[in-house]
């Protein structure tokens, strides 16, 4: 049997995810009254679409600290470089002069909606292809702009080794928050002000002639994307250029004498990363509704770094799995630890408002301590096996 035919029930088997994504979120809609969980303002689909946007952003940081074995902080400064990309060419005109009115508007009035409206309609089925077209190649584009920065200043920061390397990429996403909250740049990037009025997830939903929506998506779309680039990075992993990058891992000089261009692999591995952070970017900023620098701080790149250590650094799925664990934890389960709770009349010490972060923090230290290489390791989930039950064999067979 060839690859390709084998892959063909982990390829089934996303396609059942799909459809209970979509499913869950519109279940109430036809049975109302299930528990208030399934409502699509509930803290679980929260969870799923932050989930979502935060493990394309840990693959991306995987790909260049976990398998090429460079060690940036830079991610925060690539998301907010796609955020404003896909922010500034998605608003709307008519929205312009509103968002940037502190400025007299927008330097760049350039819409890629107005200008698919005015080839397909803004009504309709023309509509929907012309929302899917500008939200696609924005997207595409908040990549392009992360991975061009990451281009230029990989000449100079990837000669740096290890730690100063990491110094040099914060240091480059520090100064990048503080140039677009700078206000000389208002008429393009809003200053400190947040930019708003852009197509969301939510505007993925498929509403009525009356405006009431018939079909919600907006978890859909998030999960679609990201299930989309991973496959591309986990591609490009197990490809030649993926050897490459893991053998820079582990022996430089090896890799060197066998033929393999250092610089030229770094610099490929820190421009894909980039891109797809970009996309992530530019996907946190429609999950927020919003695009305002000072939310792409360092705290986000070390919440990125954590995740990938605590799913194994050099695991896809482990940072996949360890964001999902990670944001369901720290948006949901461990909320009741920040509000005052009672057994009858007897109040439970120590509950306030912060104190779920004191927990959060101890049980990340215990997962650190005792599962240094992370929760996966270096190991893979093999999604044939989960869906038919059976192990793909490793290496050849014999005559």
């Amino acid at each position: 049997m060839s690859e390709k035919k084998s892959n063909l029930p982990a390829l089934i088997g996303i396609v059942i995810l799909f459809l209970f994504i979509i499913l869950l979120e519109n279940i109430r809609s036809f049975i109302p009254g299930l528990p208030m969980i399934f409502d699509p303002m509930s803290p679980l689909f929260t969870v799923l679409k932050k989930a979502a946007v935060y493990s394309l952003v840990a693959v991306s940081m995987n790909l260049l600290n976990g398998f090429t074995g460079l060690f940036s902080l830079g991610q925060a400064g690539f998301m907010l470089l796609g955020a404003y990309t896909y922010a500034i060419l998605t608003v709307p005109s008519a929205m312009k002069d509103q968002v940037y009115y502190l400025f007299g508007g927008c330097a760049f009035q350039f819409s890629l909606v107005d200008f698919f409206q005015g080839i397909f309609g803004s009504a309709g089925a023309g509509y929907a292809v012309g929302l899917i077209l500008s939200c696609l190649i924005a997207i595409i584009l908040a990549g392009v702009v992360a991975g061009f920065f990451a281009f230029l200043i990989g000449f100079p920061v990837l000669r740096l080794k290890s730690d100063y390397l990491a110094i040099a990429t914060l240091g480059f996403a520090e100064i990048l928050r503080a140039i677009f909250q700078w206000q000389t740049l208002g008429p393009v990037t809003n200053g400190a002000n947040m930019i708003k009025g852009f197509p969301t997830f939510t505007s993925f939903n498929i509403t009525g002639a009356g405006g009431q929506v018939v079909l919600r998506l907006s978890t859909f779309v998030p999960f679609l994307i990201t299930t989309v680039c991973i496959a591309i990075i986990v591609l490009l992993i197990n490809s030649s250029y993926g050897r490459a990058f893991k053998s820079i891992r582990d022996d430089e000089i090896a890799a060197e004498a066998m033929g393999i261009r250092l610089f030229s692999h770094k610099m490929l591995s820190f421009v894909i990363s980039s891109f797809f952070a970009g996309v992530g970017g530019a996907m946190f900023a429609m999950y927020v509704a919003n695009a305002q620098a000072k939310a792409f701080t360092s705290t986000m790149t070390y919440e990125i770094l954590l995740i990938v250590v605590i799913g194994g650094i050099g695991s896809v799925s482990g940072s996949v799995l360890a964001t999902f664990l990670y944001v369901a934890c720290s948006e949901w389960w461990l909320r009741f630890l920040d509000s005052e709770q009672y057994i009858g009349s007897f109040k439970v010490p120590l509950l306030r408002n912060g104190f779920r972060m004191v927990v959060f923090s101890v049980v990340i230290m215990i997962i650190v301590l005792f599962f240094s290489q992370g929760i996966m390791g270096n190991r893979e989930i093999d999604l044939n096996a989960i869906f038919t039950g059976k192990k793909r064999r490793s290496g050849s067979q014999g005559k």
